[in-house]
């Protein structure tokens, strides 16, 4: 028996109260209505309804069928608006967030194919090192580099952030190089107070991991701010070697510790937990991931 449409029927009398009412709906008569819940019943071998001349109850039964009913119609709903969403084209306005230098670097020049092959999606790109509230501050969706910790939130891995150990020569004209990451803690470090590792470094080496407590008179809260302390000579910081990749070419800072490669970071993109992710998030996200997954520095992950 195909249980789709009688069930649909049986959902709607409960609903409505009576077989007339759904007649009256559906544009169909009473006894037809009628003969679809008798059928239902006799697959079921039981009765759904009490029938009285006054009223229309459920049994123990119908109770319980109603309960799982309403499941599988509203699977069977999404299974339909999923097909459906296939054949739809991304649109409207989304709200992106990005780190600053990351986004700069990385973001922005990967939009121009996106917003190409979606003519209908326009992007409203908002950038800043801070965990944006994504609810709050109505952001689609947003990359982040560091572990994820909200549970309030769907995050897909895109990429890793690869980071190098650097300093200015000024600075290192006036203080001795570190050789291995315990020389740090005779250092001034630069600590980007975003990552919740703080002063704590971890660093990877051929005989595993080290880690080390750094302490240092300048922190901030900004990527841009790290790089401009390393490069006016305040000290020793890890960075993405994205946001110094000009100057360790050109000499203008150097690369320390190249024996012990800090801890590459996580890069996700995430959104707000929600039934229907809108095709527009969907497609920013494989987008870039399809991207990234191109450029040798940020797609050296395990999916």
């Amino acid at each position: 028996m195909d249980l789709l449409g009688p069930m649909r029927t049986f959902v709607r009398v409960v609903e409505a109260g009576s077989f007339t009412a759904v007649a009256d709906e559906l544009n169909t008569t009473q006894p037809t209505i009628s003969r679809q819940i008798g059928a239902l019943e006799e697959h079921l071998r039981t009765r759904l309804f009490t029938r009285t001349t006054r009223a229309l109850t459920l049994t123990d039964d119908g109770r319980v069928f109603y309960e799982h009913a309403l499941r599988a119609l509203e699977a069977v709903s999404e299974a339909e608006g999923a097909v459906g969403r296939r054949r739809q084209k991304p649109s409207g306005l989304l709200r992106l967030a990005a780190p600053v230098v990351f986004g700069r670097l990385h973001v922005v020049p990967r939009l121009p194919p996106f917003l190409k092959r979606y003519p209908d999606v326009s992007i409203d790109l908002i950038m800043g090192d801070g965990f944006a509230d994504l609810v709050e501050q109505g952001i689609d969706v947003a990359i982040r580099v560091g572990d994820i910790t909200d549970p309030g939130l769907i995050a897909r891995r895109i990429g890793t952030v690869q980071r190098v150990t650097v300093a200015s020569p000024a600075y290192l004209k006036a203080h001795r190089a570190p050789k291995v990451p315990a020389d740090l803690v005779d250092h001034q470090c630069i600590v980007y107070s975003r990552l919740a590792t703080g002063n704590r470094w971890l660093f990877e080496s051929a005989d595993g991991p080290v880690a080390v407590e750094v302490s240092g008179r300048y922190r901030a809260d900004n990527s841009e701010a790290v790089r401009d302390g390393v490069l006016g000579g305040l000290g020793i910081a890890v960075i993405p070697t994205f946001a110094f990749a000009r100057e360790i070419e050109t000499g203008a800072v150097k690369v320390l510790l190249q024996d012990y490669a800090p801890r590459p970071l996580p890069m996700h993109a995430v959104y707000a937990s929600r039934r229907f992710v809108p095709l527009k998030v969907r497609a920013i996200i494989d987008h870039l991931a399809h991207e990234f997954s191109l450029d040798a520095r940020l797609s050296s992950f395990t999916a």
